[in-house]
């Protein structure tokens, strides 16, 4: 196991191992802001979110999260799609008795390039036994109607870190419910695998430790070996979890869940844990914290909003 430097702590270097596995799609329409020197990977980190700006520094102390891939591939069922880049932003508030709580920003935690489906429609609900599926089959041929993308979208805020799998292999780092959003014309605006109620749950694994680097750097992120901000940089990690159930599709079809049953029986959804996986490939994450945020009680959180802050360009 890599040996850290003191001022990377447990906590810390758990916390931002953990949020290298979350995403496979996401949302590709958060707003998000350019910052200067280290804080560049940062621009959605919620500092302004009131637990954030609550953490005191000593009982809570308030960090940015961000990670991100260039490639993966998640399995459902029967189906696998290659992934494009990923973004996963939050903020952590690390508490003294070891715990941690996620916030995420407004726009939402995740963010990626849309995944193209194999096959498109064809591919995911033809040749069909049903009348009114094979009539759209027929028209789908050499049709641009025929694409499909799939975006994965959160359903409510990770939850349960384990901070010692954080910096180990082959243990459950961090809980993420997410729904996918199934796009296409055809398939109407609402058409889901998974849901609020019933989310597919991500729970990712480190297959490998990752690369481990230091900075420090200024308030504004202007990099100096004697500022008040550290970020911590792992890379090169691949993640996996290959434990999560996938639940139907609903809400397929312009006349909501007409083409539920197609979808669901090509694809093989429901799918039971054990027959579906995600993979992240080399990923890269970063956090970033005030280096000594006892000093600035109990106003450590607000001082990393001011600080951020000062590195918008």
């Amino acid at each position: 196991m890599p040996q850290f430097p003191t001022r990377a702590g447990l906590a810390t270097v758990s916390a931002l191992t953990a949020l290298g596995a979350f995403v496979s799609m996401g949302t590709a329409t958060a707003a998000e802001t350019t910052l200067n020197g280290e804080w560049a990977p940062f621009t959605r980190c919620p500092v302004d979110a009131p637990a954030m700006l609550a953490a005191d520094g000593l009982q809570k102390t308030p960090q940015c999260v961000a990670s991100t891939s260039a490639s993966g591939t998640i399995k459902l069922g029967k189906t696998t799609v290659i992934t494009g880049k990923t973004d996963l932003q939050i903020g952590v508030v690390q508490n003294a008795d070891g715990t941690s709580s996620v916030v995420a920003p407004p726009s939402g935690a995740l963010v990626a390039d849309s995944a193209t489906v194999p096959g498109g429609l064809l591919g995911l609900m033809c040749p069909s036994q049903m009348p009114v599926i094979t009539a759209i089959c027929e028209t789908l041929n050499n049709s641009g109607l025929n694409k499909i993308t799939a975006t994965m979208e959160s359903v409510g805020a990770p939850y349960a870190f384990d901070q010692t799998a954080g910096i180990l292999t082959d243990m459950p780092i961090v809980a993420l419910p997410v729904r996918i959003h199934l796009e296409n014309p055809l398939l109407g605006g609402k058409c889901y695998i998974g849901t609020a109620a019933n989310p597919i749950l991500l729970r990712p694994e480190n297959r490998n430790y990752p690369e481990f680097g230091m900075s420090f750097f200024q308030g504004d992120g202007t990099p100096d070996e004697a500022g008040e901000m550290s970020r911590i940089n792992l890379t090169g990690a691949t993640q996996n979890d290959s434990s999560f159930a996938v639940p139907a599709a609903t809400g397929c079809g312009l006349n909501v869940g007409l083409i539920n049953a197609a979808v669901n029986a090509k694809t093989g959804l429901p799918s039971a844990a054990g027959n579906n996986s995600l993979t992240l490939n080399s990923t890269r994450t970063h956090l970033t914290g005030l280096n000594a945020p006892g000093t600035v009680a109990p106003d450590a959180g607000k001082v990393l909003a001011e600080n951020r802050h000062s590195a918008v360009r």
